[in-house]
């Protein structure tokens, strides 16, 4: 191979290659005023994995601030987690009363 063939990588070469990463995203749950302390509680336990005293704390935040971050992650992941507590549907012992699933929504999140 001749030095005419060498190829040299610059640091600018390296920074262009390098793939972007992807921005969190945040699974935010709004308050409503339907739907039990306990339905939200037990909904964030079984989608998250939380426990109790952290459950608690989010449904208390989402209450008094009127939303709360619950999550974050990959985009993927946060469209799952939104699902799968919208899946849950609404507390069913509030549903004659016009309760409705919870209502989250995803946000990108700084980097």
């Amino acid at each position: 191979m001749s030095s005419e063939d060498t190829v040299v990588a610059t640091p600018e070469s390296i920074v262009e290659n390098k793939p972007k990463r992807q921005p969190p995203y945040g699974v935010v749950l709004h308050n409503d005023e339907i739907n039990t302390f306990e339905f939200v509680i037990e909904t964030l336990r079984k989608v998250f994995g939380y426990e109790l005293e952290k459950c608690f704390h989010l449904t208390q935040e989402a209450h008094e601030q009127g939303r709360c971050l619950v999550w974050s992650g990959t985009l993927e992941g946060a469209e799952l987690k939104r699902e799968q507590v919208i899946s849950r549907g609404p507390d069913p012992v509030m549903k004659a009363k016009g309760a409705l699933p919870l209502r989250v929504t995803l946000e990108e999140m700084p980097q």
